[in-house]
């Protein structure tokens, strides 16, 4: 049987217990100075917590941003909603007058009202000319007309009959 081997350094000079600094030798170690090389204060651990600050007033800048944002919500809901009673809007057996403004658009109106200018016969989606859109609608009994809309968005013929 085999003795195990003596603990420690056996090339050790100085007979130094283990697991001290040996470059010390007899001298006191004093304790580490405090981290950052401020002294650590007394009492409260922590850096006082500054104080609230006021809410800041709405602005005049704001209350009109605000307000011209709502103005153009507005403006574009409203003028999706007029948007609506186009002639894209028609389908057969509406009724239709001339716009009131200076564009040659259609408007849908009750065909009960004195506003009725024309009745839808047939509508036809797809580009049609003055040359194209005459023959589609000369199949269909009783028509007087025809409106033809090209360009942007949905294009369409629409032919049409007395109110």
């Amino acid at each position: 049987m085999t003795t195990p081997p003596p603990q420690g350094n056996p090339f050790a000079q100085g007979q130094q217990p283990q697991g001290q600094n040996p470059f010390t030798q007899g001298q006191t170690q004093a304790p580490f100075p405090p981290q950052g090389g401020f002294p650590q204060q007394q009492g409260a651990p922590y850096a006082p917590v500054p104080p609230e600050q006021p809410r800041r007033k709405l602005s005049f800048k704001t209350i009109k941003n605000v307000v011209i944002v709502i103005a153009v919500l507005t403006a574009a809901i409203g003028g999706y909603i007029a948007s609506r009673d186009d002639a894209d809007q028609a389908a057969v057996g509406d009724c239709l007058k001339s716009a009131s403004s200076s564009t040659d658009r259609m408007e849908v109106v009750d065909c009960t009202s004195s506003e009725a200018e024309v009745k839808v016969l047939k509508k036809v989606d797809g580009h049609f000319t003055e040359i194209t859109a005459e023959p589609a609608c000369r199949t269909v009994e009783n028509v007087t007309g025809y409106y033809a809309e090209t360009g942007d968005g949905t294009e369409f013929l629409l032919c049409l009959g007395n109110a």
